[in-house]
């Protein structure tokens, strides 16, 4: 049988708790008032002799009342858990000093030198060990050492509500936590310990000790943070803050360099004072076209640094149009130039700034004093189209050809090429002083137009005409499908006569006359073409503004002429709304080892969906252009369809999507896409034991600074005694001895009491 191995002091009285709770009280009342009895007596040897006497019989009155009794015990003492933690984050395998092995080894090794002290107290402790990354899963010095960690954030917060959380019903409580890790935390407490994270670890009632993997020293140069907009207007400035973190480049300089797409933007220069300090340099640039690009920091790897990967860092940024920025060049006024002044001046998302020339440097205005007598200032060239052509958006140019040196162009035919090969756009419409029929025996836009010279003027009046490329282009597209747009542009009234141009290779003719042939083709009226990054329009007529009249005939408004110039104007700063192929990343940036995603949207010419397209894509690397990945499917009903390319190495990306339907192409559309070279946790290789002390003070535990410690310094939590067996009560007061104690001081308290005269 086994024995017992507990004992405690019981009553065995039958007598229920009140009434024997009234007897010990009237026992008690008893003696005092026998001890007030004799507060008279004068010599104080007698008094406290029968004090004394009257005390002691009291208490064996008592204890005989009380009946007290030895109650022998069996009981075991229940095991308590102790939740051991490993983070199991990225940055666990950093190490531990230069040159050194990893965390996460230093880890797997300290736990095997626990294991003999482990092994001491398992008859008091369950050591369970765990890793979180951050969900909690069982893990072994082995499986630490076998499985390196990847886990792409370090969330303390969490892996401590989890392991508490295990408390709830189970029969072991918890009696303390040993939590490894390097404090790198990304999630709850990465701006420290305070608030309600604070006030909830408080309330775990468990102590928590930390133990910080990992020591200071490393050199490492790292990206930390990229501070800019997530959109930026087109042609305004735009700033990006680059927080650089130095550890071991004390009086050192950096170069940070800013790269789009992998052409660089800019450079500057960063010098760390100390061996651990953050710089902040600070990047201002101006986007040139719209849509989204992928910019790249970056900072050189130096051979002693912990991790390279830190070292660049991608964003998405998107490029919008606040107003569309247009630049009107009349030769001389006419009523093709008042009429689309005036559509342009009407449109709320059109800032204009307009010039027509009125007079040149040979007339001779008859005033006295020309400085002071005309409000006539002379043309801006200079300041336009070398300072601040690049703040335009279009620039249209409307029957210009002089050769008077005073307002010639030809000077900045290269200003101008730059500008649209560089992503601008340009528009030159016809008249008696373009194309051919110009003073100026050299053309400074034609290296930027669509078309060339084909001869004199036709003066005959004529209707345009669409052609089979004009039929399904947004600048044309007046109706909701092509018979409409057909029909719109049979409805315009003549124009009298046009320019004689031929299209470039390359060129698309929308509209051309219907009789005039050019090299056996019809002679082109409105042609468009891509130029470098840039687009470019040419309309070789001077009449548009007749198309202007039948806007509100028959009281029925059409207001195609406004219509046509607005699709004209999207087209040519690239409206993505005006695409009938979109390609939109999701999302724009991505994180390391994640794929990329792409949404495509297949429209038809007429801009309704387009079930049943062929849609490609292809995932292009932007720095030097091949191809990392490739996707074909057939669009949705809705014209939509989704693609997923498997993670990609950081970097920039090129989205680039085609769509076909019938042999025939629908369009082609781009977008840009970041690849993150490492996410927050590998971007920092410190170790932040100011965050594990915390804890461990909050919670009542201890901090280690280091993976040498002993289990008899962590504090845990004494498991409860718990009877799991028998017990046995054992009578006290059934022995005679204290029956004869009690007889004999009774007996001598009366002795003593005739003795001293009292009865």
């Amino acid at each position: 049988m086994e024995a017992f191995d507990q004992w405690k002091l019981v009553s065995l009285s039958p007598l229920p708790l009140a009434a024997l709770s009234g007897l010990v009280i009237a026992l008690i009342l008893g003696v005092v008032f026998a001890c007030w009895g004799v507060r008279t007596e004068a010599t104080r040897r007698r008094r406290w002799i029968l004090w004394t006497l009257r005390v002691l019989a009291g208490i064996a009155a008592l204890f005989f009342l009380l009946e007290p009794g030895l109650r022998r015990l069996q009981v075991a003492r229940v095991k308590n858990r102790v939740a051991v933690l490993v983070d199991r984050s990225g940055s666990m395998g950093f190490p531990v000093e230069s040159r050194g092995p990893s965390r996460n080894d230093a880890v797997a090794k300290a736990l095997e030198s626990l294991a003999p002290d482990m092994k001491a107290l398992e008859d008091r402790y369950a050591f369970e060990t765990w890793g979180f990354d951050p969900e909690l899963s069982p893990t072994t010095p082995e499986s630490l050492l076998s499985e390196p960690p990847r886990a792409s954030r370090t969330d303390l917060f969490a892996a401590l509500r989890a392991i508490k959380a295990g408390d709830s019903g189970g029969a072991r409580k918890l009696s303390g936590v040993i939590l490894f890790s390097d404090g790198v935390d990304n999630a709850d407490l990465s701006s420290g310990l305070t608030g309600r994270p604070k006030q909830m670890l408080e309330a775990l009632g468990v102590p928590v000790t930390t133990v910080a993997v990992g020591k200071g020293g490393l050199t490492d140069l790292a990206i930390e943070a990229v501070k800019v907009d997530d959109f930026a207007f087109v042609r305004n400035s735009i700033s990006a803050e680059v927080e650089l973190h130095g550890r071991g480049f004390g009086d050192q300089a950096v170069q940070v360099v800013l790269k789009r797409e992998g052409q660089i933007v800019a450079s500057k220069v960063a010098t760390f004072k100390t061996d651990d300090e953050t710089q902040t340099v600070k990047f201002t640039f101006t986007p040139d076209q719209t849509g989204r690009f992928v910019y790249t920091v970056s900072v050189p790897v130096y051979p002693a640094e912990v991790v390279a990967e830190n070292n660049t860092r991608s964003f998405a940024l998107k490029v919008i149009r606040d107003r569309v920025r247009v630049l009107l060049v009349a030769g001389r006024p006419t009523w093709d130039e008042r009429f689309l002044r005036g559509v342009l001046r009407q449109d709320a998302n059109v800032e204009l700034i307009s010039f027509y020339i009125l007079r040149n440097g040979n007339d001779n205005s008859g005033a006295l004093d020309e400085p002071r007598e005309l409000s006539l200032i002379p043309f801006p060239r200079e300041e336009i189209f070398q300072k601040k052509i690049d703040t335009f958006d279009v620039v249209i140019v409307l029957n210009f050809g002089s050769e008077d040196q005073q307002v010639s162009l030809v000077g900045f035919r290269d200003d101008i090429e730059r500008y649209v090969q560089n992503g601008g756009a340009f528009a030159y419409l016809g008249g008696d002083r373009s194309f051919g029929e110009s003073q100026s025996s050299k053309n400074p836009f034609e290296n930027v137009l669509p078309v060339t010279t084909a001869g004199p003027a036709s003066l005959e009046p004529f209707v345009a005409k669409l052609t089979a490329a004009g039929e399904r282009h947004p600048i044309t597209a007046l109706g909701t499908g092509s018979a409409t747009s057909e029909a719109a542009w049979g409805a315009f009234p003549a124009i009298p006569g046009m320019n004689l141009t031929r299209a470039k290779p390359g060129a698309t003719v929308l509209l051309s006359h219907p009789s005039a042939v050019v090299d056996g083709a019809p002679a082109p009226l409105l042609t468009i073409s891509e130029i470098g990054r840039g687009r470019s329009m040419a309309i070789s007529t001077d009449g548009t503004w007749y198309w202007a009249f039948p806007s509100h005939a028959s009281g029925a408004p059409t207001r195609n002429y406004e219509r046509f110039w607005n699709n004209a104007i999207r087209w040519l700063v690239r409206d993505p709304d005006l695409t009938t192929l979109s390609v939109t990343a999701d999302p724009a940036s991505v994180e390391p080892g994640k794929p990329v995603g792409v949404v495509v949207i297949a429209r038809q010419p007429d801009y309704q969906p387009a079930p049943g397209a062929k849609i490609s894509v292809e995932l292009i690397d932007a720095d030097d252009g091949h191809v990392v990945g490739q996707h074909s499917a057939l669009a949705d009903e809705d014209g939509t369809m989704r693609f997923e390319f498997p993670p990609p190495p950081a970097g920039a990306y090129k989205l680039v999507g085609k769509a076909t339907k019938d042999d025939k192409v629908l369009g082609e559309s781009s977008d840009a896409v970041a690849v993150r070279a490492v996410g927050p946790e590998l971007a920092d290789a410190r170790v932040n034991s100011a965050l594990l002390s915390e804890i461990a003070k909050t919670t009542g535990g201890a901090f280690f600074d280091s993976t040498s410690f002993s289990l008899s310094d962590v504090p845990l939590r004494e498991p409860p005694l718990v009877e799991v067996g028998r017990s046995k009560d054992q009578p006290l007061s059934d022995r005679w001895y204290w029956l004869t104690m009690l007889i004999v001081v009774l007996g001598l308290e009366w002795a003593v009491r005739r003795r001293f005269g009292y009865i």
